[in-house]
């Protein structure tokens, strides 16, 4: 695999102060171009098929994949194709919106421990945990559904409250990769721009109408806000054990190559193998072998 991917250009460095507006979403590295990028993306599906069988009968670990981003980055057409030569039986993909009603009478990572993967396989969150520090940290009175002992009011709730989340969130991680899953956390980082563009797309292209929303330009509005709720999110919540990976948006080509880079170089640190059979059992294969190939 040619890797022309410099990580250090899209990582959230564990224990810096993080600004979105430090990464460039129009960033392509030293890629070519489209063609460049569709082809090597390519290679890298190929490459995941066979990492998957390795994951699933090595048995040991399994992959967590989150997604985060703005309206219209790209996250449904990033899990489609970089995963798209996947086996369905070793991969899951959730898509969280608004919490049901269900869900608020729940601690706000109910939901999404119900969905961790089984050793073996790939989970993928689209969206997850981390909007209860996103869109409910833009909107804090969401936080009244949730009934929470110590909030009655939007004034209630402080600096402190946002540490102890980041430190939960930190605690679950951490605990997952103690316990053999592995974290990849990427932010779909798509420029204010780009964003407009894609909105407008939607709304002249009858086919991709399905996919606007009148609360998404509503949302649009409040984009310095949740830029400063990411940047707040990625200082506070990418570690050693499970980095935040900030992956320019702005080129879905080059975004789709990244985000499948980064999951194939994790993997081959794992060192995954294929189980080896015993003496005995090898020895059985041998006579198995034998009494068919004897057959008429």
């Amino acid at each position: 695999m040619r890797n022309l991917l410099k990580v250090k250009d899209v990582l959230a460095v564990p224990g810096k102060k993080i600004s979105v507006s430090d990464y460039n979403p129009s960033y392509k590295g030293i890629l070519n171009g489209k063609g460049d990028g569709v082809k090597l993306l390519q290679e890298n599906v190929e490459q995941l098929i066979e990492l998957q069988a390795k994951l699933y009968s090595d048995n040991r670990y399994s992959v967590l994949l989150i997604f985060q981003a703005m309206d219209a980055a790209g996250k449904d057409g990033t899990i489609k194709h970089v995963m798209s030569g996947l086996n369905p039986q070793g991969c899951e993909v959730y898509s969280f919106k608004a919490p049901s009603t269900n869900e608020l009478e729940h601690d706000y990572m109910w939901r999404t421990n119900k969905c961790m993967p089984q050793r073996g396989r790939f989970g993928i969150f689209n969206r997850s945990y981390y909007e209860e520090v996103l869109v409910v940290k833009v909107h804090p009175e969401f936080l009244l559904a949730q009934n929470l002992p110590d909030i009655k009011s939007v004034d209630d709730v402080d600096n402190n409250f946002w540490e102890n989340r980041y430190r939960q969130i930190n605690d679950l991680e951490k605990h997952l990769v103690e316990n053999g899953t592995i974290v990849l956390k990427f932010f779909l980082n798509v420029s204010k721009e780009e964003q407009k563009e894609r909105f407008l797309e939607r709304i002249d292209d009858p086919s991709k109408n399905w996919k606007f929303s009148s609360s998404d330009v509503k949302e649009r509005g409040y984009w310095d806000d949740y830029m400063k709720a990411y940047g707040d999110m990625l200082t506070a919540t990418s570690t050693k054990h499970a980095p935040w990976y900030v992956i320019p948006a702005d080129r879905k080509w080059y975004m789709r190559y990244a985000v499948s880079n980064i999951i194939i170089h994790r993997l081959k640190e794992l060192n995954l193998n294929y189980p080896k059979l015993p003496a005995a059992e090898k020895a059985k294969l041998k006579e198995a072998k034998e009494m068919l190939m004897g057959e008429k």
